[in-house]
């Protein structure tokens, strides 16, 4: 599978969530204080809203709209519609966080 860089690991720490596009894709990593670097897709799968507006709390992801929540550990929705946030496989070669980025990963169209 291909993979994409997107950042250098050092500049993210436990607990954050930085925003980034990537070959034209909205992607969210989180990184949930106590667990595992994680990839998102970007966008709330209920409105394709821009999560990278809401706030992370270090293990829960708010959207800034509806105020639907997410889990940072593995993107499922902890109040809001049953839905979870797309994973899309990572890895982190020689410091660099990269992205898998198959066509079947891509976002569908709205």
């Amino acid at each position: 599978m291909p993979y994409t860089p997107v950042c250098r690991l050092s500049s993210l720490m436990e607990g954050d969530a930085a925003p980034y596009t990537v070959e034209g894709r909205e992607v969210i990593l989180l990184w949930p204080e106590g667990g595992e670097l994680q990839a998102f897709n970007g966008l709330c799968p209920h409105q394709n809203v821009p999560l990278y507006r809401g706030e992370f709390n270090g293990r829960y992801l708010t959207c800034p709209v509806h105020e639907w929540v997410f889990d940072g550990r593995d993107g499922s929705c902890v109040r809001g519609e049953e839905c979870s946030l797309p994973k899309i496989p990572l890895r982190v070669v020689n410091g660099i966080v990269e992205i898998e980025t198959r066509a079947s990963t891509a976002p569908s169209a709205a």
